[in-house]
């Protein structure tokens, strides 16, 4: 739909996107004014997983959208630079947060209607961001059809985007549920040779359940993937905020069997049955019968109506709730008691045993119970039938803490819960372990401790990086100040502008919104306008000639008696020279014995003074002009 560039806001000194729409697109006024709509729906989400949009706009018939600069990689690039499945729980922290932020676009009634793996930017700091909304709609006015053609990517369409009918924000959740399919088998759920083929088997096909392509997807996450992409809308997910709860239960329990997969049953009502047909002179006589008697008693027969259909409503109510409201005990607090009384106890509640683990625990007695879900809370009810999942300790047990450091994550939790131990893991910047690996155990290797013991892990999040931001126009101590703040080395240089402010920064040499490593160097340069100084020199040649000189005979013009010419010495000139930085001064002929060659001179800052005598630099003296008035170079 449009061309991209990257742009530099002269404002606030910043890089940005620049989404700017096809010619063939700028002569309909419709898709004009959809476009407007739906670019300012995007602008008033705020989220930070979904990329921001700072402007809307046009400039005659170049229309256009001012966006956040994301650097980094889009899903599509790492699915395809790995060759096939990525890491399980990678991809469900990703899904999590494209789930995050089409929550928050449901919520604003924006519906992206293209979640594809190409529109998913994965910033260099790991973070997903969503983008191109610019073919979303509000939901207001759904519809999957625009100027003549279908919108959006076939291999990740929903089966009612495909059909050309409603979509809504459960449409985006099987697009996000195909999403996750491809991270997780690295290929697409359907395949054909054109489009239309995949389109119908989106409609007809179910896919094959990706954890029979990749026996490492946990089974809890292999049904969330399968329940976002049920063709039956009803089936799904109804909103992102439910698709986002299971995901986060499937990073705490991978196994567990908490998806609701199965089918609503049909309403009973509504279900297809045999009806009698009846013939024509049936139908003729109860009619004939009907309306005599309502045109005799038009009046009774609306008040009669009316009085029966309310009694009908109100015990017809009251019935049905009497019937399917189930009855409410009070939760038990099974915590702290053993296994044999926890089941007597759920049992005399009326209420059944769900879920029961068992895990080593250093406080609590083999058999006892450690926790319950859901918890105990005085005097609050819940439903008679409904389950109680709890947990009962198997005691203490000593196990040996395995050697974790430099392991990847993974793996060291692979280890950790094979010696039987829970983890906790902290993430830190490394700027010796790559990302991903184990840079610390605070539990150290070989040790014996018990099992159920939680071991602290240290995981690299590899280098940490900074953004440079523009100090440009500031002073110098507070752009000094700012740099430092951030994480980087300032080195300050100077230069002259006279275009610009004094003793402000006018240029850096890392661009701002540049990342670069934690402590790198960045140098500054502050203008220094400096004024024309003048002052007072005073030359010293005899001085500098040590006194000596010499002469010359030269002829009186006079005769002696005896008519011989007169001739008397004269002291020979010598030829001063006095330059300052690269301009001459002085230059001309000089008694030797001149103590006091006064010259005027001119300059910024420290200039250098140099002193010639008959083409012979004699004397050189740097001075800075704005600390003296007065100079003598003897």
């Amino acid at each position: 739909m449009a061309m991209v560039y990257k742009a530099k806001d002269q404002v606030l000194n910043r890089f940005v996107a620049i989404k700017i729409l096809r010619d063939e697109f700028t002569t309909d006024e419709e898709f004009i004014k959809r476009f407007s709509i739906e670019a300012q729906s995007a602008a008033s989400i705020t989220h930070p997983n979904i990329v921001s949009v700072y402007d809307v706009g046009n400039e005659g018939n170049l229309y256009f959208i001012v966006m956040e600069l994301i650097k980094g990689k889009t899903l599509k690039d790492i699915i395809i630079e790995e060759g096939g499945a990525l890491p399980w729980k990678w991809s469900t922290n990703i899904a999590i947060q494209i789930a995050a932020a089409l929550e928050t676009a449901h919520r604003n009634n924006i519906v992206h209607r293209d979640i594809k793996p190409h529109n998913i930017i994965i910033t260099e700091d790991g973070i997903a961001k969503v983008t191109d909304f610019g073919i979303a709609k509000a939901v207001s006015n759904s519809t999957i059809t625009a100027f003549g053609s279908t919108i959006g990517s076939v291999h990740y369409f929903s089966p009612e985007h495909a059909k050309g009918g409603f979509t809504d924000s459960k449409s985006d959740l099987y697009s996000l549920g195909v999403v996750m399919y491809e991270m997780l088998t690295g290929r697409v759920p359907f395949d054909a040779d054109t489009p239309v083929s995949v389109a119908l088997k989106h409609m007809q096909e179910e896919p094959v359940p990706p954890i029979e392509l990749n026996e490492k997807i946990p089974s809890a996450l292999n049904d969330i993937i399968l329940k976002a992409m049920r063709k039956d809308p009803t089936l799904r997910y109804q909103s992102a905020t439910e698709m986002l709860r299971d995901l986060n239960n499937a990073l705490k329990d991978p196994d567990g069997d908490f998806v609701d997969n199965s089918n609503y049953s049909s309403v009973e009502d509504g279900a297809t049955r045999v009806i009698p047909t009846l013939n024509n002179e049936d139908i003729r006589r109860d009619n004939i019968k009907n309306n005599n008697f309502f045109i005799q008693h038009k009046k009774l027969s609306v008040f009669l109506g009316i009085v029966l259909l309310f009694f009908i409503s109100i015990f017809g109510t009251n019935l049905i709730l009497k019937l399917t409201k189930p009855k409410e005990t009070l939760i038990p607090n099974l915590v702290g008691i053993s296994r044999e009384e926890a089941e007597k106890l759920i049992s005399d509640s009326k209420l059944e045993i769900g879920e029961v683990k068992e895990e080593y625990n250093s406080e609590t007695e083999l058999g006892f119970v450690i926790s319950q879900d859901p918890a105990y809370r005085e005097n609050f009810k819940i439903k008679e039938g409904s389950k109680i999942n709890y947990v009962v300790s198997l005691g203490v047990e000593e196990t040996t803490v395995p050697k974790v450091v430099g392991k990847t994550e993974e793996e060291a939790i692979q280890l950790l819960e094979e010696a039987k131990l829970k983890y906790e893991i902290k993430e830190e910047n490394s700027k010796k372990v790559e990302a991903g690996y184990v840079i610390e155990q605070e539990t150290e290797a070989d040790k014996k401790v018990n099992a159920g013991d939680t071991v602290i892990i240290h995981v690299s999040l590899g280098i940490k990086k900074i953004t440079a931001p523009s100090v440009l126009g500031k002073s110098e101590k507070d752009a000094t100040k700012e740099l430092k703040n951030k994480g980087f080395k300032v080195i300050v240089a100077t230069e002259e502008d006279t275009s610009k402010d004094n003793d402000t920064v006018i240029k850096q040499s890392i661009d701002a919104g540049t990342e670069v490593e934690d402590e790198s160097t960045i140098t500054i340069t502050v203008n220094k306008i400096v004024k024309t100084k003048t002052a007072t020199l005073t030359v010293n040649v005899k001085s500098i000639l040590g006194g000596k000189y010499t002469t010359e005979v030269i002829n009186t013009g006079e005769k002696d008696a005896e008519g011989n010419p007169i001739t008397s010495e004269k002291i020979k000139d010598v030829k001063v020279k006095i330059t300052v930085g690269a301009d001459t001064v002085f230059n001309d002929n000089v008694d030797p014995t001149t103590t006091s060659l006064i010259q005027s001179v001119a300059g910024k800052g420290t200039v250098t003074v140099k002193v010639y005598i008959d083409e012979v630099l004699k004397k050189t003296k740097d001075i800075n002009l704005n600390e003296t008035n007065k100079l003598t170079i003897e």
